[in-house]
């Protein structure tokens, strides 16, 4: 049993962690250009990538919601309304994301003063033109995060995989050409582009994930695994399949938003600590992605693979995958805390020449090393406990986290006892120790095996397609 475990975790998260990878690395790309540009386009893209991910974590926490009921149909057999259910998830996710890009397009120059007044001007034109520009691929993450969602819930992993290498293709050839221009001239061609900087670096993104959103449409369209959009014309909403979904999303939408508005606090600390501090957090930030991406892949596999037995009745299966992926996920995320401690300042260097800045990053990373055991029990657990439909007390727990702890720690650390954004990390750790402890204790309980979301009854023949 549990080699076959083993292999369907195999099989789930190494399309996406390949995914990811090229997804974190299309915000990588884009940063470490931009910085070379100068360290205030650095901490321009950097700051507004941290509003941005608010909206690009909130749009992922609404696709779970898709994401769960999908696998829980898919764990019955009821083909059927599992499309139906990618309908009503797409519908809803759109006219969402539309909404947020015009509240952001209307109250976007008053947030960043509100947040980085105290930046230099400079960075703050830079904040504005990169936002106006990235905003306008909102819609296009939130319909792609939602396709991605509705057929990982039906284990086709690799699909999205595909689109995004292809994305990251785009966005690493146009950021490129955009940020530095191209000037190609021979007997039979004279091609000259001017370089447009942060603007060109923002313009590349959100063309990438316009043609990203595209391929994914056409593929869903089209049909790929059991998952088919199809019969549009007679759409409704159907509210018992909204019901579900958005009981799902809302909590994990709730817990984006806050998780991810803490995190803007913290970025405004550190704002008041100067440029430096600022891209050294940017930069630090990016290279931490990537190290959490075996983490990222175990996350969405464990929603998966939990939704799916949840959704069979099979609560035994559902309770040695949550403890096999958890141990999985601590030793992987330990090895690359191992991994990365030693090449820090190499990874420091990619993103800057300013010696300040790269030292900095590097003790920044240098530290996230050490608490890298504590990523999987705070952030894969709660990913299983989503999956099963306890969504409400990962949502207390990590507002807890991070209101109670994170924030009030980084202030106390960081500012008021002056260890500057060392002490901002530091209030980072202790969330997750905190949030890892209480994720912990929720998988042992087992209060989440009572959980449903759609039911658990076997469906009838015709529900079958």
């Amino acid at each position: 049993m549990r080699f076959n475990i083993r292999r369907d975790v195999l099989q789930l998260a190494l399309p996406v962690l390949a995914e990811q990878s090229f997804f974190i690395l299309m915000g990588i790309v884009n940063t470490i250009m931009a910085g070379r540009i100068s360290r205030e386009a650095g901490a321009a893209t950097g700051a507004v990538d941290s509003i941005n991910v608010i909206f690009i974590n909130f749009f992922a926490a609404l696709s779970i919601g898709a994401t769960v009921v999908v696998a829980q149909y898919i764990g019955q057999r009821n083909i059927r309304m599992a499309n139906e259910a990618v309908k009503q998830a797409l519908a809803a996710n759109t006219l969402i994301s539309v909404t947020s890009a015009c509240m952001i397009w209307i109250f976007g120059d008053w947030i960043l003063h509100l947040l980085y007044g105290k930046s230099e001007p400079a960075v703050m034109s830079a904040m504005q033109t990169y936002l106006n520009i990235t905003l306008i691929g909102y819609p296009l993450m939130a319909i792609t995060q939602v396709i991605w969602g509705c057929l990982r819930g039906a284990g086709d992993t690799k699909t999205p995989m595909k689109v995004n290498i292809v994305m990251n293709v785009l966005n690493i050839v146009l950021g490129y050409v955009l940020i530095y221009g191209l000037h190609l001239k021979n007997a039979h061609f004279d091609i000259d582009i001017a370089g447009q900087g942060v603007r060109g670096a923002a313009i590349g993104i959100t063309l990438a994930r316009g043609i990203g959103t595209v391929l994914a449409i056409l593929i869903i369209w089209r049909g790929v695994s059991v998952i088919r959009l199809k019969n549009l014309r007679h759409f409704r909403f159907d509210r018992a399949i909204q019901r579900s979904i958005f009981g799902i999303s809302t909590p994990s939408g709730s817990e984006a938003l806050l998780f991810n508005g803490g995190k803007i606090i913290t970025q405004v600390f550190i704002a008041g600590m100067g440029t430096v501090a600022l891209a050294a957090n940017t930069f630090a930030a990016s290279i931490v992605a990537y190290m959490n991406l075996p983490g990222l892949a175990l996350q969405i596999t464990l929603t998966t693979m939990i939704g799916q037995n949840m959704g069979r009745g099979d609560i035994q299966e559902a309770e040695r995958t949550f403890h096999y992926i958890f141990k999985l996920g601590t030793i992987c995320m330990t090895a690359m805390g191992l991994i990365t401690l030693p090449l820090a300042y190499w990874f420091a260097c990619l993103f800057s020449r300013d010696g300040e800045i790269i030292q900095l990053t590097t003790r920044i990373i240098q530290l996230n090393c050490f608490f890298m055991i504590f990523w999987s029990a705070s952030f894969v657990l709660p990913a299983g406990l989503k999956g099963a439909g306890d969504a409400k007390f990962t949502m207390w727990a990590t507002m807890a986290g991070m209101w109670i702890f994170r924030i009030v720690m980084g202030y106390t650390l960081g500012i008021a006892l002056g260890f500057g954004i060392m002490g901002v990390w530091m209030g980072m750790f202790i969330d997750w120790m905190v949030r890892a402890v209480l994720f912990y204790l929720r998988m042992v309980s087992g209060k989440w095996k009572t959980m449903s979301v759609i039911g658990r009854a076997a469906p009838s023949a015709s529900a079958l397609d």
